[in-house]
């Protein structure tokens, strides 16, 4: 067995006049309560470092710019890597990044127990608009506010096993987990903020948008045979509510731990990354099954085309 006790760590709202100081410390005490439960690995929400910003309709740079980290670690946040260190805890968590040469990318990052940063991967599937929408019932901006990640879908040898990182809308596109699956990815972990009403369709609300995370995150997984650790920013932000829903998916597609609350929660799973190789080795052996010369559609084609009539 190789086992990674994973700590899904779902955070509460962040209020856009909170600072980085204030939620670092509620980060550290949602670690240090992992620490007590026996983690080897955290997992945060996607933007863990501030409200959902891309909600808010912005002209001036400078003034989105102040959402963004323009180092990891920087001085608000090393605090969190020391005390990870501290732990001995790996950590994954997302944050708005703002690189030395001025672009801008939704990102994630995976430490080690050292609190070294082994991996990075920038949002690939921006969803949302880039101007203001007036027929919206809340604004998704993150077409205005970021660029497609430009660093794919790598995987990273971490504590022992195979590790890959999503952000969020990357959880409801299959090519997301099947170019991690095709690394032989073992553990696939997602931040997310998910409004808990669709903009533009106000009937789908929470219960809904809830279904379909499990079932994006599911699906994932046993289509992949790999666990997925998918962990939310919850509850309502200056007016604007959040799915929570956090949850831990073993690689039969089945739920082993899942958030009760829209708040500070943390779950633990005892994750055997040896469960993965069954179906690895049968009906997803890549090896045995994929047929690619069919597949050149999913690379060479974007939109969908319908045949002639």
């Amino acid at each position: 067995m190789r086992v990674i006790n994973v700590a899904a760590a779902q955070m509460g709202p962040i209020q856009r006049a909170d600072s980085r100081q204030v939620v670092v410390a509620r980060m550290i005490a949602l670690m240090d309560e992992a620490k007590a439960k026996g983690a080897d690995l955290i997992v945060y929400p996607e933007l863990a470092l501030t409200t959902f910003f891309p909600r808010w309709y912005m002209e001036d740079q400078a003034e989105v710019d102040t959402w963004f980290e323009r180092a990891m670690p920087n001085a608000a946040v090393q605090p969190l890597f020391d005390r990870a260190r501290q732990h001995r805890m790996a950590m994954n968590f997302g944050y708005a990044e703002l690189t030395p040469d001025g672009h801008h990318y939704n990102t994630a990052i995976l430490t080690d127990r050292d609190s070294n940063i082994v991996g990075k991967y920038r949002k690939v599937h921006l969803p949302g608009h880039e101007e203001y929408d007036p027929t919206r019932s809340h604004q998704h901006l993150e077409k205005r506010y970021f660029e497609p990640g430009d660093l794919g879908f790598p995987v990273w040898r971490n504590l022992g096993g195979i590790i890959g990182m999503a952000v969020c809308n990357d959880r409801r596109w299959p090519e997301t987990y099947r170019v991690m699956g095709l690394q032989g990815v073992e553990m696939v972990l997602i931040g997310y903020n998910t409004p808990s009403v669709n903009s533009q369709k106000n009937a789908e609300g929470p219960e809904q948008r809830l279904f379909h995370n499990r079932l994006s995150v599911q699906s994932g997984a046993y289509q992949n045979s790999c666990w997925v650790v998918a962990v939310a920013k919850a509850g309502v932000e200056d007016g604007h509510p959040l799915i929570g829903g956090s949850l831990i998916v073993d690689p039969d597609g089945g739920i082993v731990a899942e958030a009760t609350t829209e708040g500070d929660e943390v779950l633990v799973a005892r994750c055997d990354l040896d469960a993965t190789k069954f179906g690895k080795e049968t009906i997803f052996d890549f090896a045995s099954h994929r047929r690619i010369e069919h597949y050149g559609l999913i690379t060479s084609r974007t939109g969908a085309i319908p045949p002639e009539e």
